[in-house]
């Protein structure tokens, strides 16, 4: 194994936030960090290199998915992006999971005792061997009442927190695929695609 591809399984988030399917279509690739029904939040600690426990959700309260970040991603709050994936069983932390985006759930969130919001939006994606889920092409395509008990999740997981998460509506592949790319942008990868002027 090239140190390069070592180093890049060492480091998730190094890995490439998209790639290109058998039909040369731009899938997304997402890292799993907490699994779908899980308690115990879990996140990658990029100092460390290791996945650690960052909180327990409490009793009743469970991850709808399973939750991931964008690799080669960086969001508003300074982390990679966050995902919601859509698979037919959960998943494993650190298990990468190749995508097609549906869309985003546009957020911001605020810390208890700071005047500032900042964004936080909350991508939604389905595994690509997806049998479940295989019809799904947009956000749309969802449920509206399932999208909206997603939407208060990340509500719920917030006010855990002390945190504010507001929903701002949702959007479909395309802005998502944008937020994608600026994410890319301010990791500052050479390969991806440049803002149109």
């Amino acid at each position: 194994m090239s140190s390069n591809v070592a180093s890049r399984l060492a480091a998730p988030v190094k890995l490439a936030p998209f790639s290109k399917d058998q039909d040369g279509q731009r899938v997304l690739n997402v890292v799993i960090e907490t699994v779908r029904g899980g308690r115990n939040k879990l996140a990658y600690d990029e100092e460390l290199g290791i996945f650690r426990l960052k909180k327990v959700l409490p009793e009743g309260m469970s991850f709808p998915y399973d939750f991931g970040f964008v690799p080669g991603t960086r969001g508003g709050d300074g982390d990679p992006l966050d995902a919601l994936v859509l698979m037919d069983a959960p998943g494993a932390t650190g298990c990468l999971v190749t995508c097609r985006l549906l869309g985003v759930i546009r957020g911001t969130q605020k810390e208890a005792g700071k005047a500032r919001r900042e964004r936080n939006d909350r991508l939604i994606a389905v595994a690509m061997p997806s049998l479940v889920h295989s019809d799904l092409r947009r956000i749309d395509d969802l449920n509206a009442e399932l999208l909206r008990q997603v939407e208060r999740f990340f509500v719920n997981y917030h006010a855990e927190q002390g945190q504010t998460f507001r929903a701002e509506g949702h959007q479909g592949p395309r802005e998502a695929w944008r937020l994608v790319d600026d994410g890319a942008r301010a990791w500052g990868r050479p390969d991806a695609p440049r803002k149109a002027s």
